[in-house]
């Protein structure tokens, strides 16, 4: 087991003034890298997002979603209006190897603490800097919240049934996003410095990192001609895939089902109505509506979980790409040891700091 001292980042310094989840999910992923990550938080009351509830939980007074996102951080209070505080900021500043912000455009130039007033304090330090929608263009003043960001991005058209029109992410993908972005280039611009001696600026956005997350289903629309994706009518998994791609309901719980050549699930799922689809795959694509109904049809009316087990099998002649569908609490239980790594307890300081 690696130890704290032989992490790749271990002895490195970060100073996270972000707040919410982008920022706040970069720095994590230093930590988890080996960084000491030094939060700033207001005096009154700290980062906005210990009162950022993702249900009706608390942890010792503080949403849950902070002690996951903050776990194994430090926290200092610092009030930047204040000339003492602020003082003791560049101070620390100056012996750091990292610092993140996601301040709105323009409010960190008015703090005195933009890139160009930071590389002056340290040459070397890694200055990240994450927002809504970048540093210019017409959105640039607008709100930078997940939801917005999804909105805004063309991502929400790829999820659900067509005809339900635009469907959320049931997770803050933006913010996760770019704070894994920030991330990585951080640790880019941490290697830069160790050839040239000297820090870099790091930039994304919320908006930035999820249309690079679309990039895939973006170059097919670039290069068709501009159509727009088509969600599949019924049980969509994906806009651009075949079926049988999809989720089914079984009598006995779900079944996904991804790329598996209809000839070969006729004959497992014992099922003759797909006799004129089993020698042209094009209508696995333009057909896929009734084809997908032929098979939740059959599956709906049987217990199918345990089968797919045997199919999926390395020995098994089947090799249906198939899976039955895990609860939280089913994965838990039964991924205990292929993700034991992330399996963490979550600490970070509480109640929000007090004055310095």
């Amino acid at each position: 087991m690696t130890t704290e001292s032989e992490l790749p980042l271990s002895g490195l310094v970060v100073v996270d003034m972000s707040q919410f989840l982008s920022g706040p999910y970069c720095s994590l992923r230093l930590m988890d890298l080996g960084a000491r990550v030094i939060k700033i938080e207001r005096p009154d009351g700290g980062d906005l997002s210990r009162r950022l509830y993702l249900s009706d939980t608390e942890i010792g007074g503080d949403s849950t979603i902070f002690h996951a996102i903050n776990r194994a951080k430090e926290s200092l209070a610092i009030d930047l209006k204040n000339e003492a505080d602020l003082a003791a900021l560049k101070r620390l500043l100056a012996q750091a190897d990292v610092m993140i912000q996601n301040f709105r455009p323009g409010v960190i130039e008015r703090l005195g603490l933009d890139y160009e007033a930071v590389r002056a304090i340290n040459p070397r330090i890694v200055y990240a800097s994450i927002s809504g929608y970048g540093e210019e263009g017409p959105w640039v003043k607008r709100p930078g919240q997940d939801l917005l960001a999804q909105s805004r991005s063309g991502v929400m058209w790829l999820n659900g049934d067509e005809g339900q029109g635009p469907v959320p992410f049931g997770l803050a993908i933006g913010d996760m996003l770019a704070g894994a972005a920030a991330a990585q280039g951080i640790l880019a611009a941490l290697v830069r410095r160790g050839i040239s001696g000297n820090g870099s600026l790091v930039e994304t956005s919320l908006l930035e990192a999820l249309v690079d997350f679309q990039f895939e289903v973006l170059t097919t629309h670039l290069n068709d001609g501009g159509r727009l994706p088509k969600r599949s009518a019924f049980r969509s998994a994906h806009a651009y895939l075949a079926a049988p791609y999809g989720v089914y309901a079984a009598s006995d719980g779900y079944l996904a089902i991804a790329m598996t050549p209809i000839p070969k699930l006729a004959d497992l799922l014992e099922i003759d109505e797909l006799a004129p689809y089993r020698d042209d795959p094009s209508s696995w694509f333009t057909e896929r509506d009734r084809i997908k109904a032929l098979i939740a049809a059959r599956i709906a009316c049987a217990a199918w979980t345990n089968g797919w087990r045997c199919w999926s099998r390395p020995t098994s002649g089947a090799r249906a790409c198939s899976t039955g569908t895990n609860s939280w609490r089913a994965m838990v239980s039964r991924c205990s040891t292929c993700c034991r790594r992330w399996c963490a307890k979550t600490t970070c300081r509480s109640p929000p700091p007090a004055r310095r």
